[in-house]
């Protein structure tokens, strides 16, 4: 099952190595650039020893956009450059206002070569390296990097983390090339002085500027249907394994939240009921309940539409929950499996969470190419017209129970388009609705792409989901009704097969 982190692993690892590590992070407007920086800035480093230095907007519209900012120890990190500007043409630097008396200094400094004496090799750097810094100043000087090296020399020999957002609003404001800055940075601070720097371009190409750099990632948006998707990219993260070059990302909150990929995890815990709302029965995903309303309405046919790059277990996601729902209540689910799918295989995964017992009484998958079972839960087919008829009235009558209870009539229409041909599945459809809308049942389709029964299908529908997979995370989206798209997680808390959808936004 997928899982939300926040930053992709790789960039964590790129950056938890030896020595400066330099990282440009391009994209265009509204890709989540700064929302990335910052949050790298709060996981990664320590307050006390990272900064950001910000020259697109001010400090307290940061606060106003990103609220969870606010914080003490993240307030401290955050440097106005406008306002450093300011300060330091009408107030004493922080070197002179805070200037050590020369004796006290002098123990400082031979304090620090008689640790370097006593080191067999030599350790990190504990002063600044000002050599690029010097020939720029000649240029014009520049307070906000001035500032900033002054910082990260108080930092030293512990490894800072800076951020600068963004590169063309510190080369634009003193008339520099970018190229230029770059390097002077790269080399003073990364290389020479041990510190972590991540560099924001306001445009989504580096023109180049990816060579002097360490790593570069990509943030980028688009759309499925009309509806909001969100990448980040791994361009390169030098001496760093990209396991994944690809990520799913949500900005949800003003915060930035990348996605596993799906990797199936059954807890062994027993199934919870997800209990039902007046005139609904529940998904077993309190999520998707609140997106219907409160649930599969009494008497609906509800379809799920599976893209070619799905895979059985990630669609079985979503469906598990509504089954499991149904049968720790007692209820019974008939089925007609999607094409490749097998009985053993759906009992396994069921009674994980239910007794084998339960699964056993509740559960009939007809088997059309088979006229005896040795499985109680298997409903064999192979019979004439009428035999076929009464053996599927019969096993519904027991699963249904004395007391009448609900079911879920369950159908992969692949499978039975093979089976029956387009025209007989069509009729099954319509007889099926029809029986459903009666009874008060819940119905489930499952439609994959290239089906000649599929509008027919889709016109049919209470609700159409799509289940696809982007960057590979399972996600989900209806059309009707119409929402946006969401990653398919694990519940953090509760584990699989409990779900939570996470907007993509």
């Amino acid at each position: 099952m997928a899982k939300q982190i926040s930053i992709p692993e790789e960039i964590v690892e790129f950056f938890q190595k030896p020595g400066g590590r330099s990282l440009m992070v391009k994209g265009g407007a509204g890709t989540g650039k700064t929302t990335f920086a910052l949050q790298l800035l709060e996981e990664l480093a320590e307050p006390d020893k990272s900064f950001y230095l910000s020259t697109r907007v001010s400090d307290d519209a940061l606060y106003t956009q990103f609220p969870w900012l606010k914080e003490k120890e993240m307030r401290g990190r955050i440097i106005d450059s406008s306002r450093i500007l300011l300060e330091t043409l009408y107030k004493p630097s922080e070197e002179e206002e805070q200037k050590v008396p020369d004796e006290e200094m002098q123990k400082l400094e031979t304090a620090k070569e008689f640790l370097k004496s006593i080191s067999q090799e030599r350790g990190p750097p504990t002063k600044v390296d000002r050599t690029r810094l010097t020939v720029l100043l000649e240029q014009n000087r520049m307070p906000e990097i001035e500032r900033i090296y002054t910082r990260i020399e108080h930092v030293l020999p512990d490894k800072p983390t800076l951020v600068i957002d963004s590169v063309e609003g510190i080369t634009h404001k003193y008339g520099i090339e970018m190229e230029e800055f770059v390097m002077t940075v790269q080399k003073d601070l990364v290389e020479n002085s041990n510190t972590n720097v991540v560099f924001v371009l306001e445009k989504p190409e580096a023109g180049g500027l990816e060579y002097l750099v360490d790593g570069l990632i990509t943030l980028s948006r688009g759309e499925i249907d009309r509806k909001r998707v969100r990448h980040v990219t791994l361009e390169k993260l030098r001496a760093t394994e990209i396991k994944q070059p690809y990520y799913l990302l949500t900005l949800r909150n003003g915060r930035f939240t990348s996605f596993t990929p799906f990797s199936p995890q059954p807890s062994q815990k027993e199934w919870n009921i997800q209990y039902d709302k007046e005139n609904y029965y529940s998904t077993g995903i309190p999520d998707l309940d609140r997106l219907l309303g409160g649930g599969f309405r009494k008497g609906s046919y509800n379809v799920f539409e599976i893209a070619d790059n799905v895979g059985s277990e990630e669609h079985n996601s979503v469906l598990i929950p509504v089954m499991l729902n149904f049968l720790k209540q007692e209820r019974g689910i008939i089925a007609v499996l999607p094409g490749g799918e097998h009985p053993e295989s759906f009992k396994k995964e069921l009674t994980r969470y239910i007794s084998e017992e339960l699964f056993n009484k509740y559960v009939r998958i007809a088997d059309y190419f088979s006229a005896t079972s040795p499985y109680p839960y298997v409903m064999p087919l192979a019979k004439t017209r009428e035999e076929m008829v009464r053996t599927w009235r019969e096993n519904e009558s027991a699963i249904r129970g004395k007391d009448n209870k609900p079911i879920i009539e369950y159908t992969g229409f692949d499978a039975l388009e093979y089976i029956q041909g387009d025209a007989p599945a069509i009729k099954s459809l319509f007889s099926g609705v029809a029986r459903i809308k009666i009874s008060k049942d819940i119905g489930i389709g499952l439609i994959k792409p290239g089906l000649k029964v599929t509008q027919e299908i889709i016109n049919m529908a209470d609700t159409y989901f799509k289940i696809l997979d982007i960057d590979r995370t399972p996600c989900i989206y209806g059309v009707k009704p119409r929402t946006i798209i969401y990653a398919i997680v694990a519940d953090e808390l509760l584990g699989t097969p409990n779900l939570k959808l996470v907007p993509i936004v």
